[in-house]
Parts: structure tokens; C-alpha cells; sequence
């Protein structure tokens, strides 16, 4: 296979998944930058292995590579961090999504509701807010996320009722139990 053809099989494989694997990364790092860094090599690692690709899940393939990506990144990040002086890296500023709804009042409510949510799965333990993320962001399945996480089902699905579970909890007690965006 030429480089020209490896390149075109690529774009037409892989990069439909690019606003998945953003999303995915920008949830796992919490930060716009280091998403971009993130998917960045993630493409490049993708690239690299993608004449090993064997199966058709692509979208699975490309995720579980961000999610290693952002791993590496994460204790990179952490050995830099145990050698920084203090001040020198007070981390990024992190980012509403944008606010639903044609009107000023249903835009504003929309957007508190969302920085809510935002903040209490941020606040999620990581194992917790992975499954999540890729079941109701990415609505993979839950053998879809076994496969990016390396997890049997029976964990991921507990797992992802814990992080339900957890959400409805505090977003209970964050709206004085208006549950309309949680399920």
C-alpha cells in the first residue's frame, strides 16, 4: 500500500471519529488545550498503527488511543508537577459549553443548568465519568466501551450505574431536586 493510499483509507476511516475523540478528550482532561495536544497525538499514534487495524470498529480503535493518550499526557503532567514551583502552572481556565434556547431567560437557565452538570461530572471519579461520557456522549454501547477501556461489561455497566447514580445525587442536591436534565 502506498502512502497516498494509507492516507485516503485514513481520512475516510478515521477522521469522521475526529469530533468524538475531541469531545472524549476534552472530558478527560478538562481543558481545551490539552484535548487538542491529546487528539493531536492520538492521530499521529492512529496513523502510525493504522496498517494493524484489524476489525471494524473504528470509532472503538480510535477512542481507546485517546484514552491511552490522555493517560500518558495525565502522568506526564503529574512528574512535572511533583517538580514545578508553586505558582508556575495554576492549570486551565475551563470552558461552559455553549447556552441552548432562543430567548435570554431559557438561554440563561440552559446555561446554568449546563455549567451545573458540567461541574458535577467533572467532579465524578474518573473510572466513573469514562463510562459515562462514552455511553451518553458518544452512546457507544456498553461492548463498545469494554473494548476502549479494557473493562469486562459487567464492570462497565456497574460502573456506569454508580456515575448515574452519582450525578442524579448531587444534581438533586444542587437544584433543590429539579431532576429535568438528569435521567
Amino acid at each position: 500500500m502506498t502512502m497516498d493510499d494509507k492516507r485516503e483509507r485514513f481520512e475516510a476511516q478515521v477522521m469522521p471519529h475526529l469530533d468524538a475523540a475531541y469531545r472524549f478528550a476534552r472530558w478527560l482532561s478538562r481543558s481545551p488545550a490539552d484535548a487538542d495536544d491529546v487528539v493531536q497525538e492520538a492521530y499521529l499514534r492512529a496513523f502510525r498503527g493504522f496498517d494493524r487495524l484489524r476489525g471494524s470498529d473504528v470509532k472503538a480503535w480510535l477512542l481507546t488511543i485517546v484514552r491511552n493518550c490522555h493517560a500518558s499526557a495525565h502522568r506526564q503532567q503529574q512528574r512535572r508537577a511533583a517538580v514545578a514551583l508553586p505558582g508556575e502552572d495554576d492549570g486551565p481556565a475551563g470552558s461552559a459549553l455553549p447556552a441552548p434556547g432562543p430567548d435570554p431567560e431559557s438561554a440563561s437557565i440552559g446555561a446554568d443548568e449546563q455549567r451545573t452538570l458540567e461541574r458535577l461530572i467533572a467532579a465524578l471519579p474518573d473510572e466513573h465519568r469514562e463510562v459515562l461520557l462514552l455511553r451518553e456522549m458518544e452512546e457507544m454501547s456498553y461492548r463498545e466501551i469494554a473494548a476502549v477501556t479494557g473493562l469486562p461489561i459487567g464492570t462497565v455497566m456497574s460502573r456506569l450505574a454508580r456515575a448515574r447514580a452519582g450525578l442524579r445525587g448531587r444534581w438533586l442536591e444542587e437544584t433543590e431536586g429539579e431532576p429535568r436534565a438528569v435521567r
